[in-house]
């Protein structure tokens, strides 16, 4: 393990929420990668009487037509957490790409892509989302490329924010001075330097992309053909008498936002030495 790491490691687990973060999105990991194991029936399968109560059978009941709820919220962790992880994968991309490069060339380019960020900012998420579903589809990977255009302008802008700051340093100029090219200057000076916020951030995107998912799955705009957290607490909201239909959906959703929310703010903490300061 090199020095860098071990510093990063020691700064990281020095905040005890950020550790409480791992280990509740470690737990999602592992039952996400032995569902089939975990899952006492199929989650498609008709295995009960429709709405029943939690019994030994069914630990967490069953849903509007026969589901185990347990089953169905065991694979739910793995379109959850494959979610999120591509979404913050697309606009982790799409933020370094479309924030650093107009921000390094500045003027009239750095001006155009600013406006074009407030402006997609501006239009209401939800929004934005429902209309692009309706021209992509409702498949799991049309829902996690929209999700990803709708959040990408927030990495952009924190990446503008760096690049205008590290690129006046005297690193970059002694760099620049020494025949380095823009393509290296960037890759190997500017963008290294400043993507402690934009990995933090990118963390936090993945519980609110969960998150999103499940709210689109809500209003009837995700992947019928997916399990997902979202279809359980639709059918909870329309059958309110059958309370185990939202209980354990809900406190998984829930965990998993929060787990990522710590594990962002562990990282910033981590990788921020003005945080390390303060916190010293």
């Amino acid at each position: 393990m090199s020095a860098g790491l071990r510093r990063f490691v020691r700064a990281y687990i020095d905040r005890p929420s950020a550790v409480v973060g791992i280990v509740i999105v470690g737990a999602g990991v592992f039952v996400a990668l032995f569902a089939e194991s975990l899952s006492p029936f199929d989650p498609f399968a008709l295995s009960g009487p429709p709405l029943s109560a939690p019994s030994p059978e069914h630990v967490f009941g069953t849903d509007v037509v026969g589901r185990d709820i347990l089953s169905m919220v065991i694979h739910g962790y793995r379109v959850a957490l494959l979610f999120g992880i591509g979404v913050a994968g697309i606009i982790l991309l799409l933020g370094i790409v479309l924030g650093a490069v107009p921000a390094y060339l500045g003027g009239l380019v750095d001006d155009l892509f600013s406006r074009f960020f407030e402006i997609v900012l501006t239009i209401p998420r939800l929004v934005l989302t429902i209309i692009l579903v309706v021209f992509l589809g409702t498949g799991i990977n049309q829902i996690m490329i929209v999700v990803a255009l709708t959040f990408w302008p927030s990495n952009a802008k924190i990446v503008r924010a760096q690049v205008m700051t590290i690129k006046e340093r005297g690193f970059v100029r002694a760099a620049r001075a020494s025949g380095a090219g823009d393509v290296r200057i960037l890759v190997r000076h500017i963008i290294p330097n400043g993507m402690y916020p934009v990995v933090a951030n990118s963390a936090m995107q993945m519980g609110f992309a969960i998150l999103f998912e499940a709210s689109l799955s809500f209003l009837g705009l995700g992947d019928p053909n997916v399990v997902s957290w979202g279809q359980l607490l639709s059918e909870a909201n329309v059958r309110r008498s059958a309370w185990w239909l939202s209980l354990t959906p809900g406190i998984a959703l829930s965990t998993m936002v929060i787990g990522f929310n710590l594990i962002g703010d562990g990282i910033n903490h981590a990788l921020d030495p003005r945080l390390r300061n303060v916190r010293a």
